[in-house]
């Protein structure tokens, strides 16, 4: 099981990532380790997040949501259920 999520900061600034374990992952975001963004905002929360049965998959959809516009990201979180 792989996860895609999205994260938002404080100042609204969002932040997509995946992993196998989120849990684990935003405890690494939280202690500072990886990516620059969570290094920069302790604060964060998980806003939206998506369950895949496979690496490729889940980096595809990663990769295809962090080209997206801010609204268009926006209207993904608003509309879709989180499914963690």
């Amino acid at each position: 099981m792989f996860i895609v999520y999205i994260l938002k900061g404080p100042l609204n600034h969002l932040y997509v990532g995946c992993a196998s374990d989120l849990d684990k992952r935003i405890l690494r975001h939280k202690a500072g380790i990886g990516a620059e963004f969570t290094k920069r905002n302790k604060t964060f929360t998980v806003v939206y997040s998506e369950i895949f049965s496979t690496l490729i998959d889940a980096r595809r959809r990663e990769k295809q949501i962090k080209g997206w516009r801010r609204e268009k990201k926006e209207n993904l979180i608003k509309h879709e259920l989180p499914i963690v």
